[in-house]
């Protein structure tokens, strides 16, 4: 008895487990933004996102065996956890007082286009990281392929500014 395939089966529909997945981080974010509020929908995905930071922070230190990151390795660290997620970010420039990160390629690919509020993930898991090692971090998106730049650029503060800090802060222990 031979075996028929069901043209279902066989329909180039173009889903799978990851396109399934973004699409549905797209279509939750757009929700919350029209529902909410762009303020508020960042909101709800930065809390997402810090408890994401905190679960790759840790597994970090657990597998290079240390206490806490250097100011270096969250450098290392923010560059590889993109990459591992299909992001293309690099450092453009560390010193004492910042790390400044640009992106090609979101991991979101083409749903973050048009859903800001996504960018919280990068600014919560950064920021996460960067304040539970170094005490601070303030983070600045100041490009977005979500908000229809041809890359991202984030600003990683490490030092507490006198004034009102431009980006979002974390605190750490």
């Amino acid at each position: 008895m031979a075996i028929s395939v069901s043209p279902v089966e066989t329909a180039d529909v173009g889903l799978n487990r990851d396109l399934f997945l973004r699409s549905l981080l797209r279509e939750l974010a757009g929700t919350l933004e029209s529902v909410v509020g762009l303020e508020d929908a960042s909101g709800y995905i930065s809390v997402v996102g810090g408890a994401i930071g905190n679960q790759i922070n840790q597994a970090y230190k657990k597998e290079i065996a240390v206490q806490k990151l250097s100011r270096e390795e969250i450098g290392q660290v923010l560059v590889d956890l993109k990459r591992r997620i299909e992001g293309d970010f690099y450092i453009i420039e560390a010193d004492e007082t910042k790390i400044v990160l640009g992106n090609k390629a979101c991991p979101f690919g083409k749903f973050v286009e048009g859903r800001p509020s996504l960018c919280m993930m990068t600014s919560n898991v950064f920021g996460t990281i960067t304040a539970d090692n170094l005490g601070y971090a303030n983070v600045v998106i100041e490009e977005a392929i979500a908000r229809g730049d041809k890359g991202c650029r984030v600003v990683v503060n490490l030092v507490q500014p006198d004034e009102a800090p431009e980006g979002r802060e974390y605190f750490g222990g």
